[in-house]
Order: C-alpha cells, then sequence, then structure tokens
C-alpha cells in the first residue's frame, strides 16, 4: 500500500454584494469571493493538497485563472476533475482534514451541510472529512473581514 500526505493552502479576498460559496455550500452573508471561479477557499485548498500528494503540480497548473473555461466555475467541479486527476496515478482519497479562518459569518453551523456535499464529490464518507472553523481573533485581513483562507491536510492512498 502506498500513502502520501499533502498539504493546501488558499486566500481570497471579500467585497460586499458577491456570492460566499464554501465547501460547496452557498452561504446567505453580505460579503462574497473577488474570484475568476466560485472563490470556495476550502475546495481550493484541499484541490491543492490533493494535487500536492500525487505531486501533480497546483491548482493554478490544471485549472488556469486567466481561463475562459474556469470562469465563474464551481469549485466542485474542479474538485471532482482533481480526485480524477490523483487517480490516474492510483490514488484515492484516504481522509481531508482542513480549517477554514474567517471572523464573519460563523461557520459552524454550516460545517455538517459541508462536509456531505464534500464526500459527496470526492466519492466517501462525511466522516473522513474534517472542516474546522477559526476566527484570527481580528487580527489580520480574517480579522477584519477583508479576506479568508483555508488550510487543508489530505491523506491519500494507493492499494
Amino acid at each position: 500500500m502506498d500513502i502520501r500526505v499533502g498539504y493546501g493552502y488558499d486566500v481570497h479576498r471579500l467585497e460586499k454584494g458577491l456570492p460566499l460559496t464554501i465547501g460547496g455550500i452557498r452561504i446567505d452573508y453580505e460579503k462574497g469571493w473577488v474570484a475568476h471561479s466560485d472563490g470556495d477557499v476550502l475546495i481550493h485548498a484541499i484541490c491543492d493538497a490533493l494535487l500536492g500528494a500525487a505531486n501533480m503540480r497546483d491548482i493554478g497548473y490544471h485549472f488556469p485563472d486567466n481561463s475562459d473555461d474556469y470562469k465563474g466555475i464551481d469549485s466542485t467541479v474542479l474538485l471532482r476533475k482533481t480526485v480524477e486527476l490523483i487517480a490516474t496515478k492510483g490514488y484515492k482519497v484516504g481522509n481531508i482534514d482542513s480549517t477554514i479562518a474567517m471572523q464573519q459569518p460563523k461557520l459552524k453551523n454550516h460545517i455538517p451541510a459541508m462536509q456531505q456535499r464534500l464526500a459527496e464529490v470526492v466519492g466517501t464518507d462525511a466522516d473522513r472529512i474534517s472542516i474546522k472553523a477559526t476566527t484570527t481573533e481580528h487580527l489580520g485581513f480574517e480579522g477584519e473581514g477583508t479576506g479568508a483562507s483555508a488550510y487543508a491536510t489530505v491523506l491519500i492512498i494507493k492499494d
């Protein structure tokens, strides 16, 4: 059995009047992502972690932000394609552990829906998807509410 670990990180700016999607779930909030795609920082961090674990470069390499093919794309599509990419090397997702750093909105009530949605996209059980949310105690761009970041660590397995 071949197992590998990958780490991913993403960050996006927030502005009023734009949609906010995190973990494949649309969240009602006054601000949303400034991004080429739908800006889902959590999914982008997970994609980078998966690609890194499989030694397949990064999300920008596979889904460039200067391509019209990905303008406004739902990031769950990118995650599904990423899982398909790592499968070309014989890997599947073992588990995902992630953290979102964002002052507002509070995410704890949305986490079960995010876990379920990501599990559906990845093709695994929701128990293998850990999502944690934290504030930065009003420090930095996350704490000021001008942006958010996400971190992900994944385990991939080749039988």
